[in-house]
């Protein structure tokens, strides 16, 4: 090829892609993807991260624990505790030591735990008792007839605030209901059929009890006025989240929930132990060669084929035998009839065919007593003998 010619090509070459290029960029359109990698290893450890990002942002200093320890430290005046984890676990001296802190000043918020019961005059929850307020189910409220509630968003717990025309609207569970028999509390949020927000004076500091704290996670947080009602109950103090961020081990929840299960499987264990240990004792001496008798080996071997094939097994050997016998004495015997071969055996052997049937019939599958299997065996035996 000369040099004009390769020059040639090369200039339709790069003509072509130039085409080709100009071709795919008046068609290609572009775009923005968005790639949604899910919740930070933090958003995931801490349920409340948002809350707290939140209430920072609004200039309220937040602290995070994970249990009562450090209540003696905090100052009540000027602090918000807010209970937002699990309390199965406090003692009568807990809750004292932290009503008395609330007495002093604190603002205390907790989610009760746990639904009245008429029978025993308790909930079980001791704080939501001791503050004597209660929790039961909203479908167990008389509900009213439809047409007598007039409210745009039944399911929205309302807040009304003085001075102000339309309600903060909040996102609690209102599967739950808080009641105030002894009328204790001074401000209180419903939503169509249920209260879910409770407050109440304790000496110099306040108490709020709420059905849950879903609303304050962080996939809830941003919707309604939620994180409104968040700085709205904390405002003016610095606030301490307690919950447990620590997930239990598989062993304690095991033994939360299958109790049972491990005691079984320790048993199981022990009876496993017990079958797999070592037996100590003297070693006995192995039994002298001359004790050894044929019939001591053959007691031997229909004890071991009893034992692992069953006394059917040991009926069927001495079936075989006698037909074997009986086909070595009469040929043919084998192609003949049961019934044929019946006869030739009671002429053989001068038994009744009837007893001969009884020997060689195939016996039922279930268990025979002793009496019956050595009334086989003799029959069985007798016409082996005989032959």
């Amino acid at each position: 090829m000369s040099r004009r010619a390769a020059w040639l090509t090369l200039a339709l070459v790069a003509a072509l892609l130039a085409a080709l290029v100009s071709y795919l960029s008046a068609k290609a359109v572009p775009y923005q993807e968005t790639v949604d990698h899910g919740p930070s290893p933090e958003a995931q450890a801490n349920p409340y991260l948002a809350a707290e990002q939140f209430l920072r942002q609004q200039g309220i200093n937040v602290a995070h624990a994970n249990n009562l320890d450090g209540l003696p430290a905090l100052e009540p005046r000027q602090n918000s505790l807010l209970l937002l984890g699990e309390r199965t676990n406090m003692t009568p001296r807990q809750v004292e030591q932290l009503l008395n802190w609330t007495r002093a000043g604190g603002r205390l918020l907790f989610v009760a735990e746990a639904l009245w019961d008429d029978s025993t005059g308790s909930s079980g929850d001791l704080l939501l008792d001791r503050v004597r307020l209660r929790q039961s189910l909203s479908k167990d409220l008389k509900q009213a007839p439809p047409e007598l509630i007039k409210d745009r968003y039944p399911e929205l717990t309302k807040l009304y605030l003085e001075d102000e025309e339309a309600p903060a609207y909040v996102g609690f569970d209102t599967d739950f209901h808080l009641e105030d028999p002894h009328n204790l509390a001074q401000a209180w949020a419903n939503s169509a059929q249920s209260t879910h927000m409770m407050q109440l004076n304790h000496g110099l500091g306040s108490i709020t009890v709420i059905t849950d704290a879903e609303l304050w996670k962080n996939d809830q947080i941003e919707q309604y006025d939620n994180a409104w009602l968040l700085w709205y109950l904390t405002a003016d103090t610095d606030v301490t989240l307690l919950f447990n961020t620590d997930h239990d081990s598989l062993l304690t929840l095991l033994l939360r929930y299958f109790p049972q299960a491990l005691v079984a499987l320790l048993a199981l264990v022990a009876l496993w132990l017990w079958r797999s240990a070592v037996r100590l004792g003297p070693i006995q001496p192995p039994a002298s060669k001359a004790r050894r008798q044929l019939e001591e080996h053959l007691q031997a071997s229909a004890g071991f084929h009893m034992r692992h094939n069953g006394r059917q097994y040991l009926l069927q050997a001495l079936q075989q035998d006698v037909l074997r016998r009986a086909r070595h004495l009469h040929p043919g015997f084998e192609q003949l009839a049961v019934a044929d071969q019946w006869q030739v055996l009671a002429r053989l052997t001068r038994q009744p065919t009837r007893a001969i049937s009884q020997a060689l019939s195939p016996r039922p599958k279930q268990r025979l007593s002793n009496a019956e299997f050595c009334r086989q065996v003799a029959h069985l035996q007798t016409l082996r003998n005989a032959l």
